[in-house]
């Protein structure tokens, strides 16, 4: 399991197992938060807590972070999909980064072709540290 909590521990994130890839987003808002993703579903794999204020974004995802110290915890989405589940994202930047280092990279051009780029072979740790 991956835990993640925002720099005054108010927010917190876990992520049972590991996540296939970290996510790389280009787009107006990721590139800003310096985010990296994994993704699953609300109450599936990832669970969050603590208080957030949320950003809403378009019509159906909104990003939360910590309103005392800033942090960017997570994105969800508003609704449930037709299967009834929220997809959700926890941002892989909070979480210790021996937990996370081996953890390949996926880029994703969130901001011209909104679609998935081919890996490098990078992980975290290579980005990161």
């Amino acid at each position: 399991m991956i835990e993640g909590s925002c720099h005054c521990g108010a927010v917190r994130w876990s992520f049972e197992g590991l996540p296939e890839a970290a996510t790389a987003c280009n787009c107006t808002a990721c590139r800003r938060y310096g985010t990296l993703w994994a993704y699953d579903y609300e109450d599936g794999r990832i669970r969050a807590s603590g208080a957030t204020r949320p950003y809403v974004r378009g019509r159906n995802l909104a990003f939360h972070f910590c309103p005392e110290c800033g942090c960017v915890a997570y994105w969800r989405e508003l609704s449930p999909g037709e299967d009834g589940r929220r997809r959700i994202a926890v941002n892989l930047r909070l979480a210790e980064p021996a937990a996370v280092a081996a953890i390949v990279v996926d880029h994703f051009d969130g901001l011209n072709s909104f679609e998935d780029l081919p890996r490098d072979g990078r992980c975290v740790a290579d980005m990161w540290f």
